[in-house]
């Protein structure tokens, strides 16, 4: 017995060794929470990492949706080869694909969201043989405004590309007065012999 366990441990360990025996599985990022203004778009950012090369064709991806009071899942995006829109349903003409296969993207957006979007959205990737793997899940909150940490981030947001507005704007001006004092000193330089000459003709 102890004979053939070690047998068949040999023949797994040169498997493993020689490449044949592999464990597939997709490892998949999405953010936890996501919130969004009712009636604004929405991106839902999902990449995953997989263990073989990755080719478009085989690739498959599933968006699904588990709404906020329960029920049964409804489909959202499906996209295999290129991406199919939902053509009838919650969704219908409000999804948009904004990923990249070859990037390890498989983000969509949702336009114009609304209340009843509410709800948990499950990405699901596949890449032959990688199959297998948890799914990513994130969960959506549409709300009436802004919240106060959103307001807060879209203000340091804007505040910071002003910054960096003023900032170009001083540099451009700090470069011309640089470049206006050196023509004048050049310009005076050349004008310092013209002074010191002498009339030729006086004694």
């Amino acid at each position: 017995m102890c004979v053939k366990g070690l047998y068949v441990f040999t023949v797994l360990s040169g498997l493993a060794a020689s490449g044949m025996l592999q464990v597939s599985g997709m490892r998949i990022y999405t953010s936890e929470e996501v919130e969004a203004v009712n009636g604004t778009d929405v991106r839902l950012r999902c990449t995953f990492e997989s263990s073989s090369p990755i080719k478009p064709d085989d690739v498959v991806i599933t968006w699904s949706f588990r709404p906020l009071k329960g029920g049964p899942r409804q489909s959202v995006f499906y996209y295999q080869r290129k991406p199919f829109l939902p053509q009838e349903g919650l969704f219908r003409k409000c999804i948009s694909w904004a990923g990249d296969i070859m990037g390890s993207d498989a983000s969509i957006i949702i336009r114009e969201v609304k209340f009843i979007y509410n709800g948990t959205y499950i990405c699901q990737v596949k890449n032959p043989p990688d199959v297998h793997g948890p799914d990513g899940e994130i969960k959506l909150r549409v709300v009436e405004t802004a919240s106060f940490s959103g307001l807060l981030l879209l203000a340091f947001a804007i505040a910071a590309a002003i910054s960096g507005i003023v900032i170009l704007l001083l540099i451009i001006a700090s470069c011309r007065r640089c470049k206006r004092r050196r023509q004048r000193e050049l310009e005076g330089n050349e004008e310092a012999p013209r002074k010191e000459r002498k009339d030729p003709t006086a004694w």
